[in-house]
């Protein structure tokens, strides 16, 4: 397996495979592959990475430029996702590990909203004032690369939807 940057003769297989891999999620809201379309048409897709296998795109994350509140420099993971098929074979893992990698180069932390249990292992977790309007406060995570509590409002990009302050 390869982990590599998006190419752009990617972006149809990303989208077929986003929308795939997120429809097995309740909180899914069909969308998803549109945003990360618009992330990628504003140029503000700060990692865009594939898992490749045998030349197949059988998983892919995302990362994009986010605020807490007033602190800019925090990179924002979504989407993380794998084919179906092809589950619990350490893909999310190892895309999480490069992203995790680079983004420590670039940002002051990580942040996401998702699976306590899943990104709990890469060192993420909820803190206390940390959130985003209509989240339940547990699954709006951060890892902080400087070891300073994040607090605040997690901003998205735009392409987000979230009709949060710019």
């Amino acid at each position: 397996m390869l982990i590599r940057d998006e190419t752009p003769g990617d972006a149809p297989v990303i989208g077929r495979l986003v929308t795939e891999a997120l429809l097995l999620l309740a909180q899914s809201t069909g969308t998803e592959a549109r945003i990360v379309e618009a992330l990628r048409a504003e140029g503000a897709l700060a990692l865009s990475l594939v898992a490749e296998d045998a030349g197949e795109v059988i998983g892919y994350l995302a990362a994009s430029a986010a605020r807490i509140e007033t602190q800019d420099g925090w990179g924002l993971i979504g989407p993380l996702v794998v084919a179906p098929s092809r589950h619990r074979q350490g893909i999310g893992t190892a895309l999480m590990a490069q992203a995790l990698r680079r983004l420590r180069t670039t940002c002051r932390g990580a942040a996401l909203v998702g699976d306590p249990a899943y990104y709990g292992r890469f060192g993420f977790r909820a803190f206390p004032g940390l959130g985003v309007a209509g989240c339940p406060p547990e699954v709006v995570q951060a890892l902080p690369f400087d070891g300073v509590a994040p607090c605040g409002e997690l901003i998205h990009h735009p392409a987000f939807g979230l009709d949060q302050p710019a």
